[in-house]
């Protein structure tokens, strides 16, 4: 204690009765003394009931300012690493307009997507995605020079308690397709009674294209794709 005067021990302790903080009485007396040295100084001093509450009330703050700058860095790194894979994919993602990839592309999607065939003049997709009812659509405009928009028919496929008129111009909307070549639209009878609880559900848009050929064509493709990656390299 001889370390400091006794002015000065007095200032500090008038100060932590007030309910100073450490650093605050360091900020006040314009000292630089260590946390260790005033809790030496002050070990005998008796703190006001405000200052526990105000301490308590600091932490909080403190707490949510740290979860707060945590929650800034970690969004910074997110938005990072997003970017980098962005970076990545996207010459990739070029490539799509290249005929033979479209056409790769399309055959997985309709391996997994589409109707196989069966003696049917037609073959469908059907979808609650609007991203892949485009990805079908555009994909096979790239990939087949006799492709014809005309010989698309789409039927949106609802719950009951849906707007079907509503649907009906989303997927419009969505497709570009005629209204002309929309059939009538199909209420799921199961549904009745039963409120749609899935949030900005719109149905599924089930796309019919009358040719055969071209399911032919992309099942042979996806059956060569398979061959191939299975063997191995």
């Amino acid at each position: 204690m001889n370390r400091y005067s006794k002015d000065l021990v007095s200032k500090i302790r008038k100060l932590r009765s007030d309910g100073k903080t450490y650093s605050e009485i360091n900020k006040t007396l314009h000292t630089k003394l260590a946390k260790s040295s005033l809790h030496w100084i002050c070990k005998d001093t008796l703190l006001p009931l405000s200052y526990i509450n105000r301490i308590s009330r600091l932490n909080v703050e403190n707490l949510g300012k740290a979860r707060a700058t945590s929650l800034a860095v970690r969004q910074a790194k997110k938005e990072e690493f997003e970017e980098k894979i962005y970076q990545i994919n996207l010459p990739i993602a070029n490539k799509i307009n290249n005929k033979n990839t479209a056409k790769i592309a399309l055959a997985m999607l309709c391996l997994g997507e589409a109707s196989k065939s069966g003696g049917k003049s037609s073959f469908c997709l059907g979808n609650s995605d609007h991203r892949i009812i485009t990805l079908f659509l555009r994909f096979l405009k790239i990939c087949f020079e006799d492709f014809d928009s005309k010989k698309i028919r789409c039927t949106v496929q609802c719950r009951a308690d849906q707007d079907t008129s509503e649907l009906e111009r989303y997927w419009q909307e969505a497709s570009k397709i005629p209204f002309d070549q929309f059939y009538k639209t199909r209420i799921d009878p199961r549904t009745i009674g039963k409120p749609t609880l899935k949030k900005g559900y719109r149905g599924v848009l089930k796309v019919d294209y009358l040719n055969t050929k071209t399911q032919l064509e992309l099942e042979s493709l996806a059956q060569l794709v398979y061959n191939r990656v299975s063997k191995g390299p």
